[in-house]
C-alpha cells in the first residue's frame, strides 16, 4: 500500500515553492509545460548561436546604432524561423492550460482589476503572426506580476506580453513574435468581463 501511494505521489506535478501557482497542474498539465519549456530552450539554444554571428557593440554606441543591431539580430531570426508555424510553443494542450491559468488568475474582485489593467494597456492589433515584428507604434505592455508568476517561467529574452486578448510570446532582444494565441483572456458574451 506504501508504494501505491508513493507511485501515485511520484505522477503529480511536483510544488514549486518559490513559484505559487493558483492552478494545481494535472499530470498531462505538467507535461505539457515541461513541453513548453523544453522548447522555450531549443529557442534560446538557437539564439544564442545566431547573437554569436553579430559583430560586438561598443558600450558606447549611440542609440542608432544599438537599432541597427537589434533590427540586424531581427533578421537573423527571423530567417533562422523561417517557416516557423504558429503553435509551435502554443500548442492546443498549452493554449487550454493557458487559457485555465489566466481564468484563475484572473478571477474574483482582484482579477476584475487585474483584466481592467491588462486591457487599459493592451492595445489591439490586428494581422500579427509568427516571425512579425513586434509594432514599432504600440508600446511594450506590462504583465501583472500575478500573471507571470503563474505562467510557466521563461528564458531571459523571452516575455510574455498582451496585445489585445491575444497572449504574444515575444523575444525581447529581437522585437520579434515568437508564436501567440488567440482569446485567452476569460469572458462573457458580448466579451462583457466576467
Amino acid at each position: 500500500m506504501v508504494l501505491a501511494f508513493a507511485g501515485a505521489h511520484a505522477l503529480a506535478a511536483p510544488p514549486d515553492p518559490l513559484r505559487p501557482s493558483p492552478v494545481v497542474l494535472s499530470v498531462s498539465e505538467h507535461q505539457t509545460q515541461e513541453d513548453f519549456e523544453a522548447r522555450v530552450k531549443r529557442y534560446r539554444s538557437l539564439t544564442r548561436k545566431l547573437k554569436a554571428e553579430l559583430p560586438k557593440i561598443s558600450k558606447r554606441a549611440t542609440p542608432e546604432q544599438l537599432d541597427k543591431d537589434q533590427r540586424a539580430y531581427f533578421e537573423l531570426v527571423k530567417t533562422a524561423r523561417a517557416g516557423a508555424p504558429r503553435g509551435e510553443f502554443f500548442t492546443p494542450a498549452m493554449q487550454a492550460l493557458v487559457k485555465r491559468t489566466l481564468a484563475a488568475v484572473l478571477h474574483g474582485p482582484e482579477g476584475t482589476n487585474l483584466k481592467a489593467a491588462i486591457m487599459d494597456e493592451s492595445p489591439g492589433v490586428p494581422n500579427l503572426g509568427v516571425n512579425d515584428r513586434y509594432p514599432d507604434s504600440i508600446p511594450v505592455s506590462t504583465m501583472p506580476p500575478q500573471v507571470l508568476k503563474a505562467l510557466p517561467k521563461l528564458e531571459e529574452e523571452l516575455e510574455y506580453r498582451f496585445i489585445g486578448e491575444r497572449l504574444v510570446l515575444m523575444d525581447a532582444h529581437a522585437y520579434i513574435i515568437v508564436d501567440l494565441t488567440d482569446d485567452v483572456l476569460p469572458y462573457r458574451r458580448r466579451r462583457a468581463w466576467l
